[in-house]
C-alpha cells in the first residue's frame, strides 16, 4: 500500500511540473505596438504596449518591465504606433495583461 501511495504522489508531482511548464509557454502576439501614455492616453507614464484584436475587441498587453528589451524599441513607437509582433510569456496582474518580451519584430 505504501508503494502505491508513493507512486501516486510521484505522478502528482510530475503532473504539477508539466502543468507549470505549460503555463510558461511563449506566445506570439500580432498587432499595433505603441505607447500607453502617448499613443493610447491610458497611462501617466510612458509604457510600451501591444494592442491585439481578440474576439472583435482590442486587448492591450503591457510589456513586462523585467523583460530585457523593455525600453529597447520605445523611442521608435512612442509618438508613432507601428504594426508588428511580440513573442513572450503572458501573465495578468491587477486586471491588466502583461507580456514578458523575448522578441519584437516590426512589419
Amino acid at each position: 500500500m505504501k508503494a502505491a501511495w508513493s507512486i501516486l504522489l510521484g505522478l502528482a508531482v510530475v503532473l504539477m511540473f508539466v502543468v507549470g511548464v505549460r503555463a510558461e509557454e511563449e506566445k506570439t502576439l500580432k498587432g499595433t505596438i505603441t505607447c500607453a501614455k502617448c499613443g493610447l492616453k491610458e497611462a501617466k507614464a510612458c509604457h510600451t504596449v501591444i494592442q491585439v484584436k481578440e474576439d472583435d475587441k482590442e486587448v492591450t498587453y503591457y510589456f513586462d518591465k523585467s523583460s530585457k528589451d523593455y525600453k529597447k524599441n520605445h523611442e521608435e513607437i512612442c509618438q508613432e504606433a507601428k504594426k508588428g509582433s511580440v513573442t513572450g510569456t503572458i501573465s495578468e496582474k491587477d486586471g491588466k495583461k502583461y507580456i514578458k518580451v523575448t522578441k519584437v519584430e516590426f512589419d
